[in-house]
């Protein structure tokens, strides 16, 4: 076993807070990773984790070398990124979570293409709408929806993300059309479960006040848009939903934009990573390649201008 191999799995296991969950984050047995931090701990002559039943802690010397051991590994994926740079090639693995709507819709187009581009790179794509931690679950970067909170994380903008308010022509014959946001108020509209807004939803009026209004709950809430989507769709309520994920559906006229002049929630897009002394060269790769995809008014846009 290399020096390197049980430095790795001990800052791995540092860093999930347990052998097992470090065991999944590279990728090999259970019983291998035990092995390499006892030949580890043995080789140094001292304990470096405390071991109990639920959970394993650092020992005061563990702290110290972890410190320096994240130190050495950053020097020397610096190193192999530098060289590899010099002759254009990405190598490795690199682990990114998304949305799933738009993961699914948007991004693993753009994953493949990158992909193509450089053949000796991996991608484990995670497409979950949890947000994830991107330094405990062990992700290089995250492609997040929305209004970031106050973080340690460093955030590029990749582009406004447009909120459009919508329902079937159906449900709009029997309901009637609303001509104001408050005209919302006696519409049944659906929870997305993961928003903090639920059924008050908000918008700014022409003096730049944030205002809200208060729809009727409906018959369904789910933390997925494009089941929100199917349901309004279907005549069940009003929905409001990125444009990326309605463009479709309005294109093809079993959804009608309302209200398309207010100016609702706004969001962002977002590509995220974890602070530190180096941003990894294929990590910066795919920052930029994502940027320059979405760079100016994306297509999505288009097809929904074209209807309104």
């Amino acid at each position: 076993m290399s020096r390197l191999e049980e430095i790795e799995t001990f800052v791995a296991v540092a860093e999930a807070g347990g052998i097992g969950t470090g065991a999944e984050r590279l990728g090999v047995a259970k019983s291998a990773v035990s092995r390499r931090l006892k030949d580890l701990e043995a080789r140094l002559g001292v304990r470096l984790v405390n071991r109990t039943t639920r959970r394993l802690s650092l020992t005061e010397t563990g702290r110290s070398y972890y410190e320096r051991a994240v130190s050495l590994l950053a020097d020397l994926e610096e190193a192999d990124q530098a060289a590899a740079a010099v002759h254009g090639t990405l190598r490795g693995r690199m682990r990114v979570a998304a949305p799933l709507s738009f993961g699914t819709r948007h991004l693993a187009p753009a994953i493949t293409e990158f992909l193509c581009q450089h053949v000796e790179l991996t991608i484990d794509l995670d497409l979950n709408d949890r947000r994830v931690d991107l330094i405990d679950d062990g992700f290089d970067l995250a492609v997040r929806i929305g209004q970031l909170e106050d973080s340690t994380l460093i955030a590029r903008k990749l582009f406004d993300v447009r909120s459009v308010v919508c329902a079937s022509p159906d449900y709009l014959a029997r309901h009637g059309t609303p001509k104001r946001p408050e005209d919302l108020a006696g519409h049944t509209g659906f929870v997305y479960t993961n928003s903090p807004e639920r059924l008050a939803w908000g918008w700014t009026d022409a003096d730049g006040e944030r205002r809200s209004v208060q729809l009727q709950p409906g018959r369904l809430a789910s933390n997925n848009g494009d089941l929100l989507t199917m349901a309004a769709e279907a005549g069940l309520g009003v929905s409001i939903q990125p444009s990326f994920l309605v463009c479709d559906a309005i294109e093809a006229r079993r959804l009608v934009p309302l209200l398309t002049d207010v100016a609702w929630r706004p969001a962002a897009c977002y590509a995220v990573y974890p602070p530190g002394r180096h941003l990894s060269a294929k990590v910066r790769a795919l920052v930029d390649f994502l940027a320059a995809r979405y760079a100016g008014t994306p297509h999505w846009e288009h097809c929904l201008s074209e209807v309104t």
